[in-house]
């Protein structure tokens, strides 16, 4: 049998093989990682649906491979163990009609060849769809699932609701087209030949720089985005942070500025809701998430990772001093798996550590808005009249203005500064 990529879960349909953990001949149990898969910036182990000899290994290191692509071929005879049921390949899972385009998707499945409207916009929203019998009849000649239109409020598809749905597909495509060929709505830089001015050497890019650069051009290019400056005067927060490491250490953490700036931040998306919103933009709709999960970049030798930090409003700061240490080694450890890095709803990225000012941090959609800290130095600062040393620390507050006005902006980063200078020490202590 061959055994395929199995469905990766929410927002990833592909990725790279970075490892093969097995050879021809070997016997495997079922439940066995197979190859090791690069996607969404982790590296995750691919297992083996059944028990089984391997006849042939169908794909090397660095190759792209798709959902319901094969990763190799078994003997399942000469397993040894009873294989149990076999995982159902991807292609089968689609209990929804759309024949056409599943059966090019098994054919073809390289990303560029698939069907977009099966890869891009599987979300079923109108489950029960009335549509006029030439809609009907269109959608079938085009292998468009109604189910996936959305309707009018009532639910009825017609042709404006047709035309709309397959207009979002075309741009899907186009995107996806423009983003294997160097960025979506980029073409690739011509080759030029950099030695005839001087010796150089190379570096291939890796699968995590790739994964990022497509990321990051997306974002820029989707989202008119702006940024707002401020400085924050930290220290009272510095002086309490030395006061209470002590009692932190004792309990195996380490009390940093990151773990007041996650609490603070929190506590003022509670206040701003919209800060901690998505705009989706196929049913034009803003969500408001009841959730506050707040990724937190870090800066790894492969790369930038961002993991998550879940339900920060509800943990204290010891709690958050332990989780920051815990998702960042295992970021740089490369040990972070996907679900570590999925389902935030604001990020930041601390350049404090490193050096450096105010920055411009580019917004990890979908999410609507990002906050990047510098480093802090002390400033002669006026206050009440006289000319004091203070410990400031500069931020930069970027966010989508699709979403949130300047003078939300504003709103929000006033009351950041706030929540920053002004925090309660009672929150703090063990």
């Amino acid at each position: 049998m061959d055994v395929k990529l199995p469905n990766l879960g929410e927002g990833a349909d592909s990725g790279t093989v970075v490892g093969i953990l097995v050879k021809p001949g070997a016997q495997i149990k079922k439940g066995q990682s197979l190859i090791e898969l690069e996607t969404g910036k982790a590296v995750a182990p691919i297992p083996s649906p059944v028990a089984g000899t391997v006849t042939n290994i169908r794909v090397k290191e660095g190759d792209k491979l798709s959902v319901g692509g094969v990763i190799l071929s078994l003997d399942e005879a000469a397993g040894g163990t009873s294989p149990g049921p076999a995982a159902p390949a991807p292609e089968k899972k689609a209990a929804k009609p759309a024949p056409k385009a599943a059966a090019k998707k098994e054919a073809s499945p390289e990303p560029e060849e698939e069907e977009a409207g099966e890869t891009e916009d599987a979300e079923i929203v109108n489950e029960n769809p009335v549509a006029p019998p030439s809609v009907r009849k269109v959608a079938r000649e085009l292998a468009i699932d109604l189910q996936k239109v959305r309707g009018d409020e009532e639910g009825r598809v017609g042709w404006e609701e047709l035309r709309n749905y397959i207009a979002r597909l075309e741009r899907l495509a186009a995107a996806k087209k423009a983003a294997k060929a160097g960025g979506p709505g980029v073409a690739p830089a011509e080759s030029v030949d950099f030695s005839a001015w001087g010796s150089i050497y190379k570096r291939p890019v890796t699968p995590l720089r790739k994964v990022i650069a497509q990321r990051m051009t997306e974002s820029r290019l989707a989202i008119p985005e702006v940024t707002q400056f401020d400085e924050v005067d930290v220290t009272a927060l510095n002086d309490l942070r030395k006061k209470l490491a002590p009692e932190y250490e004792k309990k195996g953490a380490k009390l940093t500025i990151t773990t007041f700036v996650l609490k603070a931040v929190a506590n003022t998306l509670k206040k701003h809701p919209a800060f901690n919103s998505s705009l989706d933009e196929l049913a034009n709709e803003i969500v408001f998430k009841e959730y506050i999960h707040l990724g937190l970049a870090v800066d790894t030798e492969a790369g930038l990772l961002v993991p998550v930090i879940r339900d920060v409003d509800k943990k204290d700061l010891l709690q958050l001093s332990k989780d920051v240490a815990e998702l960042a080694a295992k970021a740089r450890d490369r040990k972070i798996g996907l679900d570590d890095m999925r389902g935030g709803t604001f990020t930041i990225s601390n350049q404090g550590a490193i050096g450096g000012a105010h920055f411009t941090p580019i917004i990890n959609r979908p999410e609507v808005a990002i906050l990047g800290l510098g480093r802090s130095v002390l400033k002669p600062v006026v206050r009440e009249g006289k000319i004091e040393a203070r410990l400031m620390m500069p931020i930069t507050v970027a966010y989508d203005h699709r979403v949130i006005d300047g003078g939300a902006a504003a709103r929000f980063t006033v009351d950041l500064v706030a929540a920053l200078e002004k925090f309660n020490e009672a929150d703090a202590k063990i």
